[in-house]
C-alpha cells in the first residue's frame, strides 16, 4: 500500500490548478469544445489505467472534473499527484 501524503506534502507537491478538497484532489479542465473534453477524457482514461489508478472524471459542457484519491490508502497519496501532473501535460 502508498503511504498517504502529510498536509506540508499534499501543498508542496500539488500541481498547478488543483485544489484539495478532503482526502481528494480536484482539478476542472476548461475547453472550447464539448468533443475536446471527450478526448481529453478518453486520454486521461488510458493514462489512468496504465497506472491502476482511477479517478472519478465528470464531462461537462466544455469541461472535464477530475477527482483523485487513493481508494485503499484512504487518501492522497504520490500516486495522485503524479496522475495529476500528467493529466495536465496531455491537456496543455
Amino acid at each position: 500500500m502508498t503511504d498517504l501524503l502529510t498536509d506540508e506534502e499534499i501543498v508542496a507537491q500539488l500541481p498547478d490548478d488543483w485544489e484539495r478538497d478532503g482526502d481528494e484532489i480536484v482539478r476542472t479542465y476548461d475547453f472550447d469544445a464539448y468533443i475536446d473534453g471527450v478526448g481529453f477524457a478518453a486520454a486521461a482514461g488510458g493514462l489512468a489505467q496504465e497506472a491502476f489508478h482511477h479517478p472519478e472524471i465528470t464531462i461537462g459542457w466544455r469541461e472535464v472534473e477530475v477527482h483523485l484519491t487513493t481508494h485503499d490508502a484512504g487518501g492522497i497519496t504520490e500516486n495522485d499527484t503524479d496522475l495529476a501532473a500528467r493529466f495536465d501535460d496531455i491537456y496543455e
